[in-house]
């Protein structure tokens, strides 16, 4: 199951994929509402923060204040790889984008403004074609 390490097939090889809807960063105090499917949870001391589709976190009366779009980098990148996830915010970065990143076992997500979905696609594929 290991995935690349080398940083430069790792950028040439990201394949960035958007994914479809609107996603929200909300937290519920003791667990996932009735009718809530997250694609990411995080337990923190505060309670435990979801990452859900904005329609779920709308009918089971979650609050958020940000919306994101999601992107799938499909190159299956190792746990252990340096580099990835500070060259893509860098990138990112200069083109304006904020970027929330998750790691999952074989590819990297990021969360990133809904309304730059397209200008964060554009940005992560001109990286992966200088990078290749």
């Amino acid at each position: 199951m290991a995935g690349e390490s080398d940083l430069r097939k790792l950028l040439g090889g990201m394949r960035p994929a958007l994914n479809t809807g609107r996603y929200v960063f909300t937290t519920a105090g003791d667990g996932v509402p009735s009718g809530v499917t997250p694609v990411v949870t995080v337990a923190e001391e505060e309670g435990l923060t979801l990452v859900v589709r904005q329609e779920e976190a709308d009918a089971a009366g979650l609050a958020y204040d940000y919306v994101a779009c999601w992107i799938t980098l499909r190159v299956h990148s190792a746990l252990a790889a340096v580099g990835l996830t500070a060259a893509v915010a860098r990138a990112l970065a200069e083109a304006g984008v904020s970027c929330n990143v998750v790691a999952g076992l074989r590819h990297d997500h990021l969360f990133v403004p809904y309304e730059s979905a397209v200008l964060a696609v554009e940005v992560l594929q001109d990286l992966s074609r200088r990078s290749a």
